[in-house]
Parts: structure tokens; sequence; C-alpha cells
């Protein structure tokens, strides 16, 4: 079974022999996983977006435990309220919301990624003291598939496909692709990174919205 978007995401962040986020996915990781759940439903055709609301096209459930909930609320979402404009959240909104929950989401992919042998689960302490549970890599087969399957995006002139596309922009928005690519690979690309990113409607509206959360993140957090 291929892998999902979420689940992709988790394995381009994880340091793979601390099983730890790697520190430049913190900041923007939980809205990064929020995107790429709204993305991978909009690939399943059950969510669309426009320049202010996002809204369900389907609400068939996709059979997908983390996927199905999200639908379902997003479906029985009332707008933002008395007085105010009666249509739906947008997508920064849902992003935010789901944002917030990203601890759960991520535990349930990493779950998912120990089930399939991908990843193995150890309990450990940070700092000697607080618990903590990691997540080292069994196999990287996964990851480096999905690596050279963006960097080929990159550095081919073919039109990619949506998902390969949604991905990137996302990496792209919360700052992830110096996880990929080296930086002065990732400078030279960067005209391409833009065209890519530029190609789904929908990429413009997500990869927006993590953008925006993850600059005002940058400005309100003080410096150590």
């Amino acid at each position: 079974m291929p892998l999902t978007m979420p689940e992709e995401l988790i394995l381009l962040m994880l340091d793979d022999r601390s099983g730890r986020l790697n520190e430049m996915a913190g900041p923007a990781s939980g809205y990064a996983i929020a995107g790429a759940i709204l993305a991978e439903l909009a690939l399943h055709n059950r969510i669309d977006t426009d320049t202010q609301r996002l809204y369900v096209t389907n609400p068939a459930p996709t059979g997908d435990d983390i996927l199905d909930p999200v639908l379902a609320r997003i479906a029985a979402d009332p707008g933002p309220g008395p007085g105010e404009d009666d249509m739906p959240h947008g997508s920064r909104w849902w992003i935010e919301t789901l944002g917030r929950e990203a601890d759960s989401f991520r535990d349930q992919i990493f779950a998912r990624l120990v089930g399939r042998g991908i990843l193995r689960e150890e309990q450990g302490r940070f700092l000697w003291i607080f618990p903590e549970r990691r997540y080292p890599v069994i196999s990287d087969k996964e990851e480096r598939e999905v690596k050279a399957r963006l960097t080929g995006v990159i550095f081919n002139d073919d039109i990619p496909e949506p998902r390969d596309s949604l991905l990137i922009g996302l990496c792209r928005a919360a700052g992830l692709l110096p996880l990929i690519l080296a930086e002065d690979a990732l400078e030279s690309a960067e005209p391409r990174i833009e065209q890519v990113t530029n190609l789904e409607e929908l990429n413009r509206s997500l990869g927006n919205a993590v953008r925006d959360i993850f600059i005002e993140m940058a400005r309100y957090t003080p410096l150590m």
C-alpha cells in the first residue's frame, strides 16, 4: 500500500539516527502535517478550496482512520458563526485548528509506520529525566524513494503529479526543503520549485496558509 502524504512528510522530517523529528522541522511540523492531511483529502477528491473557503465535495469516507474524522469535521463545519460570513472556514483556519492537534496525528502516523516495519518504537528519556518515544528507522527504502521522487521532479522539466507538487509545496512553505536538498542545489533549483508549487491551485491555498503561520510564529517567538 502506498504511503499517504502525512506518512511521507513524517519520514522526511525524521532524523534517522536519533529517531526524533529533525530540529528544523520542529516549529512548523504540526502545521505541515495538518496541510498534508488536507492535501491527501483533496487528492481523494473529497475537499477543494477557493480563495476564501475550504469545503467538502464528496463526504463519502475514504477508509483511512486519520482522514475520515477530519473529513467529517469539515463536512459538519457551520462556518465562522453568527453575524459573520456564513461560508465554511478557509484553509488557514483548518490548518491552525488541526495543527493544534498535531501530537495526536503524529502518534497515529508513527504507529502506522511502526506497523509497516518502516520504523521501530523505543522508549527513552530526554536529558535523562523526561520520558520520550523515539522512532529509529528500520527500512530507509521508503524515505529514499520519496526523496528520489521529489528531487526527480525538481530537476526534471516534466509536469509533476499533483501529489508531488503538493508535497514539495508543503515542504517549501514549512522550510523543510533543506532536509531534501543541499543548500547550493536548493538555491539553483528555486525557479523550478516556484514553478512546480504554482501548478496546483490547492498548493497556493495550503502552502500560503502554512507559510503565513510559520512566519507569524517566527516573528513572535522570542530568541533564546
